[in-house]
C-alpha cells in the first residue's frame, strides 16, 4: 500500500530515494535491471550533525541542506528529482468507506469533508492527499479509501531543505508506506512469500525503536520506544573519554579498543534483544494475538554483530536482517559488501526509490 502526498505529478524517469532520519541523510537510486527486476544503481548515505532534525523535525535547515548537497555529491547520480518522506507521526490518516464508480472530482470534495471532521487545522493549514486502496471488504459497491494530512509547514520545511541542496522535490511521501514498500521485497524472501504470517518489522534507529506489526500488507499494530543507537555512542564517549561526534566514527570504523565489545558492546545487544521482546509482549496483551512468526531487524543497529542471534534466541521467534536488496543486481557503482552492512538502514529510501515505478 502507498500513500502519495505528490507536490507534483511523480512523471519522471529517474528518481532518488532520499531518507532524513535524526542521526543521516540515505539516498538510493534504483533501475530496471531487465529482466523483470531491479537494480541497485547508487546509494550514499551522509551523517547528520547532532541536532539538525529533532523529532521528526528540521532544527536547522541550512545544516540539513548542506548535508543533503553532501550525500548527493558522494552518490554521483546527474538525477536531482527526489522523492523524500514526513514521519509517521506528522501525518493524520484515516481510512474511509465509500460508494465506488465516483468521478475524481466528486471523491475529492467527499474527501474534503470528510477530512474537516477529523483533523484539528484548518484546511488551508493542511497540505491534503487521498488514494484508492481498493474493494471495500464488507461491499463489492464500496470503495476503501486512505486519506492523509499534514500541516503545510511539516512538508514545506522537507521541500525547503531539498530545494535548497539544489535538487527537486517531486514526491513527499510517508516514512511508515515507504517502508511497507521495501518491506514487500524481503517478504518474497520468507517461506511461501509471508503469505498468512505474521511479521514483526522492529526498526531500531538513533533515538527510538519501532515496532510494526503485519499480515499480508495490513498493520495489526505499532508502538514506539525510547531506545537506540545513540546509547552505545553515549557509552563509548563516557568511557573512552571522547566527544560523541569522535565516538560515533569510530564506531561506524570499527575502530574502538579490544574491550570494547565485552564490555559495552555484548550488553548493549543484550539490552536491545530485552527491548524487542518487551515490545513484543506489548503486542500480544494488547490484541488477540498470541504469536509471532518472523522478526526483521532493521534500522542501524540491525547489523550489529550477532544482533539477530541473540534477539531470536531471546524471543525465540525466527530473526533476519532486513535487505530489501537481495533480489537485486548490482551496477558497477555499488559495493556488494557495503550494501550488505548499510541495508538494514536503507529501508525508507529504498521504498522511496521504488516510487519510480508506480503508476
Amino acid at each position: 500500500m502507498q500513500l502519495d502526498l505528490s507536490i507534483f505529478s511523480p512523471k519522471t524517469r529517474s528518481l532518488i530515494g532520499l531518507d532524513m532520519s535524526s542521526s543521516a541523510v540515505k539516498m538510493v537510486e534504483l533501475a530496471n535491471d531487465g529482466k523483470n527486476g531491479y537494480r541497485v544503481e547508487r546509494y550514499a548515505i551522509e551523517v547528520l550533525p547532532r541536532d539538525v532534525v529533532a523529532d521528526g523535525n528540521i532544527v536547522n535547515l541550512e545544516a540539513a541542506a548542506e548535508t543533503i548537497k553532501r550525500a548527493w555529491r558522494k552518490l554521483g547520480s546527474p538525477t536531482r528529482s527526489v522523492a523524500a518522506a514526513l514521519p509517521a507521526s506528522h501525518v493524520i490518516t484515516k481510512k474511509i468507506i465509500v460508494a465506488a464508480d465516483q468521478k475524481e472530482e466528486e471523491l475529492e470534495i467527499l474527501v474534503e469533508s470528510e477530512a474537516n471532521q477529523y483533523i484539528p487545522f484548518p484546511l488551508d493549514e493542511v497540505n491534503l492527499d487521498f488514494q484508492v486502496i481498493g474493494p471495500a471488504p464488507s461491499s463489492r459497491e464500496e470503495i476503501e479509501v486512505l486519506i492523509a494530512a499534514s500541516r503545510k509547514e511539516k512538508v514545506e520545511d522537507r521541500v525547503a531543505a531539498v530545494e535548497a541542496a539544489g535538487l527537486k522535490p517531486v514526491i513527499i511521501d510517508v516514512e511508515s508506506y515507504a517502508v511497507l514498500s521495501a518491506l514487500e521485497l524481503i517478504m518474497e524472501q520468507l517461506p511461501d512469500n509471508g503469505k498468512g504470517q505474521i511479521i514483526a518489522l522492529v526498526d531500531i534507529g538513533a533515538n527510538v525503536t519501532n515496532l510494526t506489526v503485519m499480515r499480508d500488507g495490513q498493520q495489526l499494530y505499532a508502538r514506539e520506544q525510547a531506545f537506540g543507537g545513540n546509547q552505545l555512542t553515549q557509552d563509548v564517549a563516557r568511557l573512552y573519554g571522547m566527544t560523541f561526534a569522535e565516538a560515533e566514527a569510530d564506531k561506524r570504523r570499527n575502530a574502538l579498543p579490544e574491550n570494547y565489545e565485552a564490555e559495552l558492546l555484548q550488553p548493549f545487544v543484550e539490552n536491545m534483544a530485552l527491548e524487542v521482546s518487551r515490545a513484543l509482549q506489548f503486542f500480544f496483551t494488547s490484541t488477540q494475538y498470541n504469536k509471532v512468526d518472523h522478526v526483521v531487524l532493521s534500522g542501524g543497529c540491525a547489523v550489529l554483530p550477532a544482533a539477530d542471534e541473540v534477539i531470536a534466541s531471546r524471543t525465540q521467534i525466527n530473526t533476519i536482517v532486513a535487505n530489501p536488496f537481495a533480489g537485486m543486481s548490482l551496477s558497477s557503482h555499488v559495493r556488494a559488501n557495503s550494501l550488505l552492512a548499510d541495508a538494514s538502514s536503507l529501508m525508507v529510501a529504498c521504498g522511496l526509490a521504488l516510487r519510480r515505478f508506480q503508476r
